[in-house]
């Protein structure tokens, strides 16, 4: 049971940002202090990936654990109310983001999901990161697996 009225949680899930959010300043701030420039939610770009590195080929989307639905993870929680109205939401933002993703490996992109856990904290490791922007074996990375 929620504890607040139906209008009252409209108006708090509706100001919950999509852009510039806490984990995806701390990736920009930190892939920017080692040298590295990019693009932010460029609209020719499926998804509008939140960082765009053009010389690299590389779209860095940061996912919110709840809203995209990271596998097994402790913030990914379904709402008890009005449990049929979340799970299509979710299903139809898991949807988008496959059909994106899949735009962009097709189009030669690589494409990296890096979710909201794996940000948190003051030692959140993402030295990964700046390895793989010139050396990305792979076409797709998801981190932190789960």
């Amino acid at each position: 049971m929620d504890i607040v009225s139906n209008d009252i949680r409209s108006k708090i899930m509706a100001h919950i940002k999509s852009k510039n959010t806490s984990p995806e300043i701390k990736i920009r701030k930190f892939i920017h202090s080692h040298g590295f420039r990019y693009r932010l939610h460029p609209a020719n770009l499926p998804g509008k990936p939140d960082i765009v590195l053009r010389r690299y080929n590389l779209c860095i989307f940061v996912n919110g654990c709840f809203w995209h639905r990271h596998p097994r993870c402790k913030l990914c929680s379904i709402p008890s109310s009005r449990y049929d109205f979340w799970s299509k939401k979710f299903l139809d933002n898991i949807t988008r983001d496959i059909k994106n993703r899949n735009i962009l490996l097709r189009k030669g992109w690589r494409v990296i999901d890096i979710w909201e856990c794996g940000t948190r904290g003051v030692t959140a490791d993402l030295e990964w990161l700046i390895e793989s922007i010139p050396n990305m074996e792979k076409h797709y990375i998801s981190w932190p697996q789960t």
